[in-house]
């Protein structure tokens, strides 16, 4: 046995691949040996993965075993080391620089490996018997016995003995890890021979990036860019009509008196988002039923005018976090078997998510959408019935569509485009792995992230002003971390009876979304941004009849315009702007908006009139 930093590893070998003294475990890197592992089994092809490590990478191999090239893969791959291994084995890791430990077993169990807690250990083994002499007093497992887990499942006949290692780490520890990573990847983002900025919203993923950059600037002496002045970071925000219902500058300017930045506003009014409506549409090269790209594309000029070329953004935080509202009710589709006990009982859990899918649908109806709540369908059952995509594809754009474009390319599915969009491979760990939250954030991500957030809200209305953006919540490593935490670490039941329940949640009990950010961020933040609930950036969607978005919108949506388009029907859509101006319907503002930027994009990069017959050209 061999201790590293209070962690013991040790090993009864059995002689097989270098019979020498050198075959002996744990196996180490170095010097200096940061690393440590020991296996029992045996891997194959492992003089092929050999001699590439020793052509590719700087490890010194001390053996001719098939085992030491674990330690190899490892430095070389990380955690995804395990893919490169052929054969059966059990396998305990230790990386003493990283504090990482890693217990693992071949993909059949041909090799067994056991793990129970003892006196707040963890103790791993490849028989039970070994952690007798370490304490372990065995107890009978009768339920196990009774229902056949010892042969069925994961539990074996002893009580609190089992053969897979199940999700240990404590919530502190999760908190801990993700402000790690998020505050390594802030800071790897603040160098640059030009002035680096941040854009503020009222939301927390922007606040939190504020907060850890004034925290790294102030209390551990990075630098920001090229900027001299290192007390004092400089933030960006957006503000809109105070009585739009969608401004949220009022909150971003509290957390900036909070953090102490310099603090620079652009407002946005009706004759500002029409002023602009036309060439933010040129740049994104596509269009989008919500006007926030107008914003974007305006609060990318701010920076500018101020001497900034590089700013630090929020966006992803939503996609890895859990932060929208269209996930609850995948959340709640199946139990997080991570926490035992569950958080809350399988009632409550079945009663919320019949709510939640009943008020989503009826939130969707309640504007002119329409989400499906049915199971069976083709694109749900290629998903393991995951909801989300019907959020995704609510907005039925091709209502607006000619007659002809059915005949030509059929009925539109796009539910069935985005399950399509999911390769074979995924689909299989969806339905058999992955609980249906992390189901639901890969095909939003896949999609809305890549194609919207990145898109309209992101690179190309930054770059428009020559504004280079970096993401620190899209940050790979981050990313990897995230993804392997539990579902109910990202959204959260809080009862109300716990004191913790947000201000504007219900009084009985709420779920709370972005939990484990929230609780990471809370040292870079205002308490008001820790209690409030999810605000999605939204531009306002209620314009006066007759105002500089009505008149504009007049201008373009015209028949000669429409029929030019030649796959939009203008008897559908000759009343689009009477409906959104006047009769103040939310859908129709969202559709004439969309058709308005089909035209400024037909209009300036002269796209050829779509025809019946053209999809066989």
């Amino acid at each position: 046995m061999q201790l590293y930093n209070e962690k013991g590893l040790g090993h009864v070998r059995l002689s097989i691949n270098d019979l020498s003294p050198a075959g002996a475990q744990p196996f180490h890197n170095g010097p200096p040996s940061t690393i440590h592992a020991v296996i029992n089994g045996e891997l194959y092809d492992h003089d092929r993965i050999r001699d590439e490590l020793m052509r590719t990478t700087k490890f010194t191999f001390h053996s001719t075993s098939d085992c030491e090239i674990v330690i190899a893969l490892y430095e070389r791959y990380g955690l995804s080391f395990l893919e490169h291994l052929r054969g059966e084995f059990a396998l305990c890791l230790y990386d003493a620089e990283t504090q990482v430990f890693v217990a693992a077993r071949d993909r059949y169990g041909i090799k067994p490996l056991f793990w129970t807690m003892q006196a707040g250990r963890l103790l791993v083994a490849a028989e039970a018997k070994a952690f007798l002499p370490l304490g372990w007093q065995p107890e009978w497992d009768v339920k196990s016995l009774a229902e056949g887990g010892w042969n069925n499942d994961e539990r074996t006949i002893f009580r609190d003995v089992q053969k897979r290692l199940k999700d240990i780490r404590t919530e502190a520890e999760m908190i801990e890890n993700v402000r790690k990573h998020l505050l390594e990847s802030v800071r790897l983002r603040l160098r640059a021979d030009v002035p680096v900025g941040v854009y503020l919203s009222g939301g927390i993923d922007s606040s939190v990036i504020a907060g850890m950059v004034t925290h790294l600037v102030r209390e551990q002496g990075e630098k920001i860019g090229n900027d001299r002045e290192t007390e004092r970071v400089s933030c960006f925000s957006i503000a809109f009509d105070e009585d739009s219902g969608f401004d949220e500058s009022p909150i971003a300017n509290r957390t900036a008196d909070f953090l102490g930045v310099k603090y620079f506003k652009k407002h946005m009014n009706e004759a500002e988002l029409a002023k602009r409506f036309e060439d933010a549409t040129w740049h994104c090269e596509h269009y989008n039923p919500d006007l926030n790209f107008v914003g974007k594309f305006a609060l990318s000029e701010l920076p500018r005018e101020h001497g900034f070329k590089v700013v630090l953004t929020g966006e992803g935080a939503d996609e890895h976090f859990s932060g929208y509202q269209v996930y609850l009710p995948d959340y709640l589709r199946e139990p997080d078997t991570s926490f035992q006990p569950p958080l809350f009982p399988e009632s409550l859990r079945i009663e919320q998510f019949e709510r939640a899918e009943r008020d989503l649908a009826d939130y969707y109806s309640s504007i002119g959408a329409y989400m499906s709540t049915s199971s069976d369908t083709l694109p749900r059952r290629m998903l393991n019935s995951i909801s989300t995509p019907a959020s995704m594809a609510a907005f039925r754009i091709d209502s607006l569509f000619a007659s002809w474009t059915k005949k030509e390319y059929g009925v539109p599915e796009p539910e069935l485009t985005i399950a399509n969009n999911v390769d074979g491979r995924v689909r299989s760990l969806m339905t058999d792995k992955w609980h249906p939250l992390h189901s639901a954030q890969y095909v939003w991500t896949k999609g809305h992230l890549a194609n919207i957030f990145l898109s309209c809200l992101g690179d190309r209305t930054e770059m428009a002003h020559s504004i280079e953006a970096r993401t620190p919540f899209l940050d790979h490593k981050l990313t990897e971390y995230v993804n392997g935490l539990p579902p109910s670490v990202k959204m959260r039941w809080v009862a109300a009876s716990d004191g913790q329940t947000p201000t504007e949640s219900a009084q009985k009990g709420a779920f709370v979304e972005k939990w484990i950010l929230r609780e990471a961020a809370k040292p870079f933040i205002t308490d008001e941004l820790y209690k409030r609930r999810k605000h999605p950036y939204s531009a306002p969607t209620t314009y006066p009849e007759n105002g500089p978005l009505n008149e504009l919108l007049q201008h373009l949506i015209t028949k000669e315009n429409v029929e030019e388009l030649g796959f939009v029907d203008w008897d559908i859509t000759r009343d689009l702007v009477y409906r959104a101006f006047v009769g103040k319907e939310a859908l129709a503002m969202r559709f004439a908006f969309s058709v308005a930027q089909w035209v400024v994009l037909s209009q300036r990069f002269g796209i050829k009139r779509a025809e019946m017959g053209s999809a066989f050209l």
